[in-house]
């Protein structure tokens, strides 16, 4: 009953959303129309503004994965990550999680296709993948948008957060359905 209700609920979710917010305009008497394409505008501004910061960050990930650190690192915590019951096979995803988005959905559909998506170690990675945030990435293009070019504390609490979400997914996982 409660997903029934749960799943109708969310297909009508984006549509009222994409409803009522033009409506909430109109009715406050903001221009609907032009905030948009001005929004659009300083958007593509944005963009073009973040660009170097965004293909300093690809070139980054390749040379990672390409150079074959990633390999190495994933080999030398090998038997940490098996002696706390950590599967090994996720360890790419917990390294390319916090660099990239499209790299960790990439090395989750690699694993969905290895194990199933019903599998224990299927079933974790999509949580992680739904726990974890893409730190670095975060930094390099929006404070690189906006000029924070000392980030302080937000490299560390970002990890920290990744590390806890990539931990906490193992635990809750096991917890639920192994």
């Amino acid at each position: 009953m409660f997903a029934d209700i749960t799943e109708e609920l969310s297909q009508l979710a984006i549509p009222a959303i994409l409803l009522f917010i033009p409506l909430i305009g109109y009715f406050r008497k903001v221009k609907v129309y032009e905030t948009f394409v001005e929004g659009a505008g300083e958007g593509f501004h944005t963009a073009i503004r973040i660009m170097p910061f965004l293909i300093a960050m690809l070139v980054a990930i390749n040379i990672f994965r390409a150079s074959g650190a990633m390999d190495f690192c994933i080999g030398v915590a090998r038997p940490v990550l098996e002696a706390f019951g950590i599967p090994p096979d996720l360890a790419p995803l917990a390294i390319m999680r916090p660099i990239s988005g499209t790299g960790s959905l990439g090395l989750t559909t690699e694993i969905l296709n290895s194990f199933g998506p019903d599998s224990l170690i299927g079933k974790m990675a999509s949580t992680i993948l739904g726990s974890t945030d893409t730190t670095l990435y975060i930094i390099t293009v929006y404070f690189g948008a906006v000029g924070v070019f000392k980030p302080r504390y937000s490299l560390f609490v970002g990890l920290l957060g990744d590390f806890t979400g990539f931990i906490g997914s193992i635990i809750v996982c096991r917890m639920l359905f192994g």
